[in-house]
């Protein structure tokens, strides 16, 4: 059974120019619409059917639109054309901590990130020990959030959202941040979750992980 269908899938942006050549440039920016932006064409045309409990592999240079197609996979942001049908509960590993709070403690964020991510604050309360003991954050339970270091950010969004019960996690680069340890650790749950039959889409930029995980690789180019 196919977890994630795309069918036809591109994405466009549009990328507004900034005028400075003087008032004649702006007005006629301003009037003719048309010319006031460029289109950057993201995606083009993607098919692609990943197998539920497969692990794929994205991988691609910068700009070739890899985060793009997981985010539309996740429903953050819409294809411009196609059809994106998905058979389950994605859990988005894309940008960790989106939703974190500076001012607030680390264990007030965990509450407040876990409930962002769908987990019931009973749930939480009840896995609260193992996700600050996977983030290594014990002694900084009551230390302000902004206190912490960009490592120390994402193991803690990394540890919660490792508790949301999903059938299909999508992956972005999360590993790129954090020393060797931790990040034996994450591959620890990647095996855990191949064990379980979870789908995986995993970007990444390091080829060794890829070949590691990856039952299939898909590479994606730039678009003109």
């Amino acid at each position: 059974m196919d977890a994630i269908i795309l069918e036809n899938v591109s994405k466009t942006f549009k990328i507004p120019h900034d005028y400075k050549a003087g008032i004649k440039s702006y007005l006629l920016g301003f009037f003719n619409l048309t010319h006031c932006y460029e289109r950057f064409h993201a995606l083009k045309n993607i098919n692609l059917r990943v197998r539920q409990g497969e692990f794929l592999g994205i991988i691609g240079p910068n700009g070739s639109g890899k985060s793009t197609l997981l985010k539309i996979i996740a429903n953050v942001i819409q294809p411009t054309t196609g059809r994106v049908l998905v058979h389950g509960k994605i859990s988005p590993f894309l940008e960790l901590g989106v939703g974190f709070q500076g001012e607030l403690t680390v264990k007030e964020n965990v509450y407040l990130y876990g409930v962002l991510l769908g987990i019931q604050q009973k749930e939480i309360a009840r896995r609260f020990d193992s996700i600050i003991h996977f983030a290594e954050l014990e002694r900084f339970i009551d230390t302000k959030l902004k206190n912490l270091s960009s490592g120390m950010l994402a193991r803690l969004g990394f540890s919660i959202a490792i508790q949301v019960d999903a059938d299909i996690l999508l992956v972005d680069e999360v590993l790129a941040v954090g020393d060797e340890a931790f990040q034996e650790k994450c591959y620890s749950i990647f095996r855990k979750f191949k064990r379980e039959g979870k789908t995986i889409l995993l970007v990444s930029h390091d080829k060794s992980l890829i070949r590691k995980f990856a039952d299939r690789t898909i590479r994606l180019h730039h678009e003109k």
